[in-house]
Order: C-alpha cells, then sequence, then structure tokens
C-alpha cells in the first residue's frame, strides 16, 4: 500500500487511497495539475464479513473500490452496514492477501512455500511432490477409498458449492463445518422441539429473557437495533441473564450474574412455576403440544422449584418466580430467547429444548411477537449428474457421539486423526473458508491432525494459521471480486439476494467456482483409472462400455459439473421461478421479492416499509385460520390457534422417544454429574465474540483492529486484587492443555470464579502483519470437550489458573 497525493489535492488538505502493484496499476507519488473525471459506478452486492449478509452498494471508480454503502432495499439488513461491512474495503485491499498458489517447500508448519503458477498447484494436488503424497498416490493406497479425502467448511454463500464437489462428485463422506463449534445444539433442540430454529421477533416482542447472547455488543444488525430502541420502559421487558455485565446487561431491566453452567436449571424452574400455578396457555397446550402431561409430571415430580435452582444458579428464588410470572402475563409476545452461539456446557442440547418448551407455554411459537418461522421464496434447482462410487466407506467419527449427522463433530473428527484411531486412514485434507487451527478447541491437538495428514489443501484469501500448515494453498478471490449462489432468505419478509462482482480479481486469485473448475480437469480422469482398478462394479460397466463412454455417461467426468458459468446458474435459478423482469431487477439492486416495486416505501430518513403488515409471514401455512368476521380474538386466543409444526407429531414435541430409544433423556432433565464448580484456586473460562471482530477472520483488518485493538481477560475485582492483578498487567493463564498470556482486565462487571475473554485474537500465522501474536487465542487454552448427544464442542466447561507474570 502506498499513498498517492497530489500537488492540488496536498493544498486543500484532502488525500485519496491507492493501492500500487498487482493488477491495479502504478503511478508516479505528483500527477498532473488537470483534473480527471472519474469513471464511477455503483455495484449491487452483498457482505461476506459476517454471518448476516448484509446487502451493500459498492462505489466504484476507475476500477478501484472506494467504499462500501448500506443497501436499503434488503429487508434482512435494512438501511445498515456495520464496522465489520465498512472494512470490506481492506479485506479487499489487505496487502498481506493471498495473491497466488503456493506449495510447501520446507516442513509442514514453518510456513515456507514457493509461488506457483495454477497448474503447477493442481498437479501437486494430484501427483504430490517430494515432501507430500498426491491424491493421486494416496486413493491407489486406499483401494479407491473416497473417504480418505476429508474435507471442512465455514459458514459461507460458497459452502454448498464446495461441499457438493467433494461429497457428491469426489465421492467423500467425512465433511465437517461449523456447526458443532457453533449452533449445532441449540438449532438441533429447537428443531426437534418445534420443527424448526425460527427467528425470535424481536421487533414485537414485549418480554424477552436473553441468556448468554451479548447482541449490544457481538452481532449489531437491524433486529438488535430495534430491539434496543424498545428497551428501558419503551415497550420491551429485557431479562439478561450472564456471568458478565456487558452493554446488553446495561439495557436490561435486570442482569441475573448466573454461574456458567447452570442455565438449564434456570430454566426448569421458570417452568415449575409456570405448571405449578397453571399460568401457560392452556388452549395451546391443548392443541399444539404432545406428551405435556408426561412433562408436567416430570417437573413437578423431580421438584424443580425455584428454590433447588437458587442453590444452583446463584439466582434466588424470588427472583425466577417473578420471572415466570411476568413472562407468562406478557406471552405470546414473550420469547426466551434462542441464542446465537456455541454449546457451552454438558447439557447444552436439554437446555435448548428446556428453553423452546417454555416459550411455547406461553403460545409464543409461530406467532407476531414470538418465535417465527415465516416463509421462503422459492429458486428454481439446477441439478448436477454425480458419479457412484462403491468403495466409499462410512464417515470416521460416527460414533463420537450419539447422532452424528452430515456435517460432523469437528471435535471428535479431529481427536481421531490426532490421536491415529481412526477405522481407516483419513490421509487428507481439503479447507474452504474455514482456520480448525484457530477454530476448533485445543490447538495443540489440531497441530497433530495437520502432521498426521498425507495431503491439506487449502483455499482461503488470507495466509491463516491453517494456511501454514498446508501442503498448497489456493488463493480464492474476496466476495468483492466474484458472484456467488444467489440465495433465498426466509422470514417473515422473505427475499432473494445477488452478490454481484465488484471488480475484476486482483493478482492471480479465483473465485472457488473457477478454481474447482481448474481442478475437475487435473484429476477426474486419473481418480476414474483408479476407481476401473479397484471397483467390481465398475470393472463390468467397462468391459461392455469401455473407457471413454463409461467415463462420460457415468458421470465421472468432474468438468461436466462446470459446463455453465456461475452466472448462467443463477440466472437460471431466478428466471425459472420469476421471469426475465425479476432477473434484471436481482442483477441490477442485488434484491428481489414480489412486488418490491409496490412493496417499498421509504417512511422517513432512515425508515423503510418492505412489506405491508397484512402481507407479512407471521405465521406458517397449514394451520387453523380465524374468522374473518371475529374481530374480538385477542392475543393469547389467536396463539392457542391449531399449528401445524414440522415435527414428526406436528406438535411441539416435549418427549422425544428417539432420544430414549438412543440413551439420551426424552425429556429435558437435569444431571448433577454433568456439572462442575470451579475448586478454589481456579476459574471457569468463558469466551465470546465482539461485534467488531468476526470470530478469527478479521485478525488481520487495521479497520477493525483500529476499533478494538486486542483482547484483555476479564476477571473479578476483588480477586484480582487478592492476586495483586492491576488493569493492563500480563497475567498467565494456564488449563490443562495450553497456557496464553493475556493483558488483564479487573472489573467489576463479571462474577467470581470466571474469567472470559473475546475470541479471534492470538494468530501464530507469520504472514499476518497485524494479527501476528496480537492478544491470546482462546483455543489454546479451551479443553475439547464434546457434549454426548450431538458431539458440540462444549467451550465453558474448562478450568484454568491465572497469575500475575
Amino acid at each position: 500500500m502506498q499513498v498517492e497525493v497530489s500537488r492540488r489535492r496536498f493544498l486543500q488538505g484532502s488525500v485519496a487511497l491507492s493501492i500500487i502493484g498487482g493488477s491495479v496499476g502504478a503511478s508516479s507519488i505528483f500527477t498532473e495539475e488537470k483534473e480527471v473525471i472519474p469513471e464511477r459506478k455503483k455495484v449491487a452486492t452483498l457482505c461476506e464479513m459476517c454471518v448476516n449478509k448484509c446487502a451493500a452498494w459498492a462505489v466504484v471508480e476507475n476500477g478501484i473500490l472506494k467504499k462500501l454503502d448500506p443497501n436499503p432495499l434488503f429487508p434482512k439488513s435494512k438501511n445498515m452496514l456495520c464496522a465489520r461491512g465498512d472494512a470490506g474495503v481492506h479485506a479487499l485491499y489487505d496487502p498481506d492477501r493471498l495473491k497466488y498458489p503456493l506449495i510447501r517447500v520446507g516442513e509442514k508448519g514453518d510456513g515456507k512455500f514457493r509461488r506457483a503458477t495454477w497448474e503447477e498447484a493442481y498437479d501437486a494436488i494430484l501427483n504430490g511432490t517430494k515432501l507430500f503424497k498426491g491424491m493421486k498416490q494416496i486413493l491407489d493406497e486406499e483401494k479407491d477409498n473416497r473417504s480418505t479425502f476429508g474435507y471442512c467448511a465455514g459458514e459461507g454463500m460458497g459452502e454448498h458449492t464446495f461441499k457438493q464437489f467433494m461429497g457428491d462428485m469426489i465421492g467423500s463422506t467425512n465433511f465437517v463445518n461449523h456447526s458443532s463449534i457453533c449452533l449445532k445444539t441449540t438449532t438441533a433442540g429447537y428443531a426437534l422441539t418445534l420443527g424448526a430454529y425460527g427467528k425470535a421477533d424481536l421487533e414485537n416482542a414485549s418480554y424477552v429473557i436473553m441468556a448468554g447472547a451479548n447482541r449490544a455488543e457481538a452481532i449489531l444488525t437491524p433486529d438488535t437495533m430495534d430491539m434496543f430502541k424498545r428497551t428501558r420502559g419503551r415497550g420491551l421487558k429485557l431479562i439478561v441473564l450472564d456471568p458478565r455485565y456487558t452493554n446488553t446487561a446495561q439495557h436490561a431491566d435486570k442482569w441475573l450474574g448466573i454461574k456458567v453452567g447452570t442455565d438449564l436449571a434456570f430454566v426448569l424452574a421458570l417452568t415449575y412455576v409456570v405448571i405449578k400455578e397453571v399460568l401457560y396457555n392452556r388452549d395451546f397446550v391443548t392443541k399444539n403440544m404432545s406428551h405435556f402431561e408426561e412433562y408436567k409430571q416430570h417437573i413437578l415430580s423431580n421438584n424443580y422449584t425455584p428454590e433447588w435452582a437458587e442453590k444452583i444458579t446463584g439466582i434466588d428464588a424470588e427472583t425466577i418466580t417473578t420471572i415466570a410470572r411476568d413472562f407468562m402475563a406478557n406471552a405470546p409476545k414473550a420469547i426466551y430467547y434462542q441464542g446465537r452461539r456455541t454449546a457451552w456446557s454438558l447439557q447444552d442440547f436439554q437446555l435448548r429444548r428446556a428453553q423452546a418448551i417454555f416459550s411455547a407455554l406461553g403460545g409464543g411459537i409461530d406467532v407476531k411477537g414470538g418465535i417465527v418461522f415465516g416463509t421462503k421464496l422459492p429458486l428454481g434447482e439446477h441439478t448436477v449428474d454425480v458419479p457412484i462410487y462403491n468403495n466409499v466407506k462410512q464417515r470416521i467419527d460416527k460414533n463420537e457421539a450419539t447422532f452424528i449427522g452430515p456435517n460432523g463433530t469437528w471435535i471428535g473428527f479431529r481427536n481421531m486423526i490426532a490421536e491415529k484411531r481412526t477405522p481407516y486412514p483419513l490421509r487428507a485434507l481439503f479447507s474452504y473458508k474455514q482456520n480448525p487451527m484457530q477454530a476448533v478447541p485445543n490447538i495443540g491437538k489440531t497441530r497433530k491432525m495437520f502432521k498426521n495428514l498425507d495431503l491439506v489443501v487449502t483455499i482461503d484469501t488470507m495466509p491463516s494459521d491453517t494456511v501454514m500448515m498446508s501442503d498448497v494453498v489456493l488463493p480464492e478471490c474476496t466476495y468483492l471480486e466474484r458472484e456467488d449462489p444467489v440465495k433465498s432468505f426466509g422470514g417473515v419478509e422473505p427475499a432473494i439476494v445477488l452478490r454481484n462482482k465488484v471488480i475484476e480479481p486482483l493478482y492471480e486469485t479465483k473465485a472457488l467456482f473457477d478454481i474447482l473448475k481448474g481442478l475437475s480437469h487435473k484429476i477426474a480422469k486419473p481418480l476414474f483409472e483408479i476407481s476401473a482398478k479397484y471397483d467390481e462394479a465398475l470393472k463390468e460397466t467397462l468391459a461392455e462400455d469401455g473407457f471413454d463412454d463409461t467415463f462420460e455417461d457415468n458421470n465421472f467426468d468432474l468438468t461436466l459439473a462446470f459446463e455453465h458459468t456461475q452466472e448462467e446458474i443463477n440466472k437460471e435459478r431466478v428466471v425459472s421461478e420469476y421471469g426475465e423482469e425479476a432477473y434484471e431487477m436481482l442483477k441490477e439492486k442485488g434484491v428481489f421479492y414480489p412486488h418490491m416495486d409496490k412493496y417499498f416505501k421509504q417512511l422517513s430518513e432512515n425508515e423503510y416499509e418492505y412489506y405491508p403488515e397484512d402481507k407479512k409471514y407471521y405465521t406458517t401455512p397449514g394451520g387453523e385460520k380465524l374468522d374473518a368476521q371475529d374481530t374480538c380474538i385477542d392475543e393469547k386466543e389467536m396463539a392457542a390457534l391449531k399449528k401445524n409444526f414440522g415435527t414428526k407429531s406436528g406438535k411441539v414435541e416435549c418427549y422425544l422417544t428417539t432420544m430414549e430409544e438412543n440413551g439420551q433423556d426424552p425429556m429435558p432433565t437435569w444431571r448433577d454429574e454433568l456439572y462442575n464448580e470451579a475448586p478454589k484456586g481456579k476459574f471457569k473460562f468463558v469466551t465470546g465474540r465482539h461485534a467488531q471482530q468476526t470470530q478469527n477472520s478479521t485478525a488481520n483488518n487495521v479497520m477493525l483492529l483500529d476499533v478494538m485493538r486486542e483482547n484483555y481477560i476479564w476477571i473479578n475485582k476483588s480477586q484480582a486484587d487478592e492476586k495483586g492483578i492491576k488493569y493492563g498487567d500480563i497475567v498467565e493463564v494456564k488449563s490443562s492443555v495450553g497456557k496464553i498470556h493475556i493483558k488483564a482486565y479487573p472489573t467489576i462487571k463479571i462474577i467470581k470464579d470466571v474469567v472470559f475473554y473475546v475470541h479471534g485474537f492470538g494468530q501464530e500465522s507469520t504472514g499476518l502483519t497485524f494479527g501476528y501474536r496480537n492478544g491470546a487465542s482462546d483455543n489454546m487454552i479451551i479443553e475439547d470437550t464434546i457434549e454426548s448427544v450431538f458431539g458440540s464442542a462444549a467451550m465453558h466447561e474448562t478450568l484454568v489458573e491465572v497469575r500475575k507474570v
């Protein structure tokens, strides 16, 4: 990067930023005196700086992105773009970003690579080098077991494309994504109980219990802002449970400093009060809850009283009773907020089930002001024919928890490879848009996993810690340099959005679609030859039809999946459902939904209407309808209408026979043996997010580091005083799996026996100028504890010691 200053603009006191080198072009430090009229355009795009995917306008001058502005047309993001969205400019022009393919030339992990062409990189993936084996040799040695190639991906609009390529086309069953280190227990708990995860209608709720979610600091989205416009006596009563007094707690009517890992006991006690005092919506329960009588007896017979919960949670019984009564008094516009965080404890799945059932007792499901499901606008299908491989084996981690789905368990998967106890050799890992070295608890074990692999291929935009453990690195262009798959966002106000390419890819980077297309040309036939060698069923087909016809007619030619461009596929999917005019609108504006031209209105300076109130999808179709002539039905009666939940019974599931059949509790049940308090001299460690950082992906973004330079450890002030720890002191934090050094923040805003610091810092990659060893990584000390139902990482079960250095 270099700052270019013209004589005239220098005298005017303004400075223009330009990027020198690459395909952007170069110029002298002093420009001509004459004014040059820039070629200026605005391109509709979609942010990728966090999971929310806000719509934006990219302002481009002469091929250079100048700034990103919010696009008000998207109902999900309204007219908002947060600090992370603005910082997408630096994601594009980060001087440390990966610029060309790399092939390892040193020891694995030492960060020594040579620059390569794309053809050389593809050849290294197929045939290996003197330092590592390629796909061809590995697959031959494993006799055509495609599952020897593992693959992982982080959240993003290209995840499906990558997963389809590695799973359906290459043929591996061993996929892991972010779900088991993110929301798996929460989404599964709600889906199995209510039929879907749903969304909290914070804009219309009148009472919200928010536990462990720090919306005011962790995710600044429009629904966050809508909620805080109504707190502090303006229509929404907010109760916050958190070991820390956060910015969210500052907006609450009541903050409860709950003990770490005891949330389930709190919810069960609320449920006890509601059932004992018959405060629940009886009509809703009768029509919409399955096995309620069993659940009622379960709660009462286990004596889950507020007095019982007080001893566990540290929250007094009177407060628990009052909250239970107030919640039901405000129902159905009352929500026990689902959460957007990873699993906290070993009992996390049952906690989420208990939350869902408790909200349902008030009738606050599939109703305005409660948990809503809405609808999703359909997109046309684009199908790809895939081959059949007969020697593929089942995934390696299928027995690491009770239910292991297609997304796997990251800790279980990683541990099996690190500890060399897989049922068959898993020898390669393809990683896309994920940084397992910093994302998975117990970094030491993750390092062992990578060292035990024969081939590691990483597709990324930045030289992450995982890149440093790779054999071949393929540089993806940033989200601003590509068109991604068109996406439909469901909800109360559904819409279809498109991420347009803003500028051409810089350096030698490529979009994921083009990376996989190039790789398919290199590997398709050589890998098919190995299948032909070991696949007995395939040998019969070859004998009848010959090599070339079998290769093409049975879909082994992987290049056929890339006959159409991403742009052509997107157009096909939209036009087939909505026509050419809709596609043109989507392409131009980045957003489309039926009647958008009629529905969308600007109401004030920064307020918009997307759907008329009577056109919003507050309830899902298929349930009991209101009599159009009856205008006297109140909210509780409306909530009690017969619903159509997506569960097995079509109702809220209080009792899950599937769990019982697999040795898990069929109803939310507190287990003393799964809860441990911090012993004297130790602390429970908790971690969390910050709105100015996105996991570990923004660790090198100077625009965001300017807002939050590094992370500090929160420690209760009285306990810090006992240890002689003052603000800014360097302390050592040590667990059973590792230790870190970090600056201290003694405060009264965290309860005793708990310490906290934000996730996303402490990178070890020397390729990150600004992120390298900046602050501390939480996964260096978080123990690899997994809950038993879905194999999710229980990230708040780690005990640590803290001492001043």
